[in-house]
């Protein structure tokens, strides 16, 4: 019984320590919203313009910066995209990944239906600080309520949505 004591105090610390290296990181890689960004307006594509601050008036928002050549982003994006089906308050924006032809013909390709507002030349998330793709960002009545960084899975992302509603 010692033994599974042991292990169990171990994986414990693994897991603590694991907890604090990954918020550190997505600490230092936390963007930073712009002044007044709630009332900023972003045309998506096929759609009308739309506030963060209206979208996540109701229900807490993810916002998912990403862009079609980031090799982790191809893993996270189905998993953003089933969310949205789901009717997950969602808004992506895609990261200087081409015009919206391209950004349209990229998303058939891969069967992927979710709103999505084109960043061509990178200014929006220049105004965010966005350093890594992809970027995730939770916000709840015009308010950043958190952030995270890199590969996420899709239990994660529900699971930092509901947070976000507390």
């Amino acid at each position: 019984m010692t033994r599974l004591k042991r292990w169990a105090r171990e994986l414990g610390v693994l897991a603590l320590l694991i907890f604090a290296v990954m918020s550190g990181v997505d600490f230092l890689r936390a963007p930073q919203a712009p002044a007044d960004f709630g009332h900023q307006p972003l045309q998506v594509v096929d759609s009308q313009n739309v506030t963060l601050l209206e979208q996540s008036q109701q229900r807490p928002l993810l916002v998912y910066f990403w862009a079609t050549w980031c090799g982790v982003c191809k893993m996270t994006t189905p998993d953003v995209a089933k969310l949205a089906e789901e009717g997950g308050n969602v808004l992506s924006v895609a990261l200087r990944s081409g015009d919206e032809d391209k950004i349209r013909q990229y998303l058939a390709a891969k069967n992927i239906a979710m709103p999505v507002v084109n960043d061509p030349r990178g200014e929006l998330s220049a105004q965010w600080d966005i350093g890594v793709t992809p970027t995730f960002v939770m916000i709840d009545k015009g308010n950043v309520v958190s952030t995270t960084t890199g590969w996420t899975s899709y239990w994660g992302m529900k699971a930092r949505l509901w947070w976000a509603g507390f």
